[in-house]
């Protein structure tokens, strides 16, 4: 069963890794307390998560925010990452897209300075540490604002619009991940057997 659902909801290994930088988790988190909006909207979109009831499915509420909000017209859309052994359960995933919502799992690198303990932990002609890269899982959330709205109620509708620092903040190259039914469907043959797959 649990094979199954990887087979459905996880993104294959395909796309080359794009790794992620804890300085640029810092400055994304950052940017969103220097903003009413963003800091409004990341609660509007965790009350979702918690109001579906995500945060019992296993390691789903370990999840770090890792890029967005992202406002669009119709869509809002959050990254989460996870440690690639704590890969979140694939059932949480299939339970926001019965609402609707488009998830999208892949695998990715993020890029870590090593805790100095010894001399060759450190960067040549620097004081600091060498950087490591982790592997990591990341979780695309892209959510409908009707959703959200029917469930936080009443809510500043003006806050919602997108947000033109939106599209600056859109690295361009990146790859997008893939709708998980999508992603299965393009896979060949091989790629879905069980040798293929992110041991849990």
């Amino acid at each position: 069963m649990c094979v199954e659902l990887i087979n459905k909801y996880t993104i294959q290994e395909r796309n080359p890794i794009i790794m992620q930088d804890v300085m640029d988790i810092i400055k994304n988190v950052e940017s969103i307390y220097d903003s009413n909006t963003a800091f409004n909207v990341l609660k509007d979109f965790e009350k979702v998560l918690d109001e579906l009831d995500i945060y019992v499915y296993k390691n789903w509420e370990d999840g770090e925010l890792c890029e967005g909000p992202k406002i669009e017209r119709h869509w809002v859309t959050c990254c989460f990452m996870w440690d690639k052994k704590d890969m979140p359960d694939p059932m949480g995933g299939k339970r926001l897209v019965d609402y609707d919502c488009k998830v999208g799992y892949k695998k990715d690198t993020l890029i870590v300075p090593r805790k100095i303990t010894k001399p060759d932990d450190i960067r040549p002609g620097s004081k600091k540490g060498k950087l490591d890269r982790k592997p990591i899982w990341i979780v695309e959330i892209k959510m409908p604002k009707k959703l959200i709205i029917d469930i936080v109620g009443e809510m500043d509708t003006a806050s919602y619009a997108e947000e033109p620092a939106n599209a600056a903040e859109t690295q361009a190259g990146a790859p997008e991940t893939q709708p998980a039914d999508q992603a299965v469907a393009d896979a060949p043959a091989d790629a879905t057997a069980p040798e293929a797959q992110e041991t849990i």
